[in-house]
């Protein structure tokens, strides 16, 4: 059996890529986006932590949460809600021919990869770059021609703060932004 790694500072900052079983392009259907405002509304009340940043894609998703004092608890977090999406959409989105022995063993369904990319936050520096990594995805993916076209991210959110303006990264011009998770 395979033993992960993960990183486990109380308290910290995490960014995740979260990615769909065979990379199924379903995450922005609104019955999905309802699971998953769901999920983790209910995972935040019983487990809190604060979403700095997020974007939705088709197949996957970009997050920096922060964990509160004293708690690293993030896998069990994120274990509850991909349960809970899965359990939500099952009617809709399980697909029994893609049922192996391995994922029957673990109990998961065809909903979600088994793993996700996670990286501790380290420096302010390191908040930024991912900050603006999670923003520019849609666009860095060619899913429109400018960020604020983009309806599924928390950068409307941050415009609204003032962490960026309306028109940051309005053109295919891509800034450098050396966050090394697997796409």
């Amino acid at each position: 059996m395979s033993r992960y790694r993960r990183a486990d500072l109380p308290g910290a900052t995490y960014f995740f890529t979260v990615v769909t079983y065979r990379r199924r392009p379903i995450l922005c259907d609104a019955p999905v986006r309802a699971a998953l405002r769901s999920a983790i509304k209910t995972v935040q009340s019983r487990h809190p932590f604060i979403i700095d940043a997020w974007v939705l894609l088709p197949d996957h998703l970009h997050c920096l949460w922060t964990l509160p004092p004293g708690d690293a608890n993030y896998p069990m977090r994120w274990g509850q809600i991909k349960r809970l999406v899965s359990q939500t959409c099952i009617e809709q989105y399980h697909r029994p021919e893609w049922l192996t022995a391995s994922k029957t063993k673990h109990r998961e369904s065809t909903f979600w990869q088994r793993r996700y990319w996670e990286h501790c936050i380290t420096a302010d520096t390191d908040y930024s770059h991912h900050r603006d990594y999670i923003a520019i995805n849609p666009l860095k993916h060619g899913l429109v021609p400018r960020v604020r076209d983009w309806p599924y991210s928390t950068f409307h959110r941050d415009v609204t703060h003032g962490i960026y303006p309306l028109d940051w990264a309005g053109s295919t011009e891509l800034p450098d932004l050396p966050c090394g998770e697997p796409e």
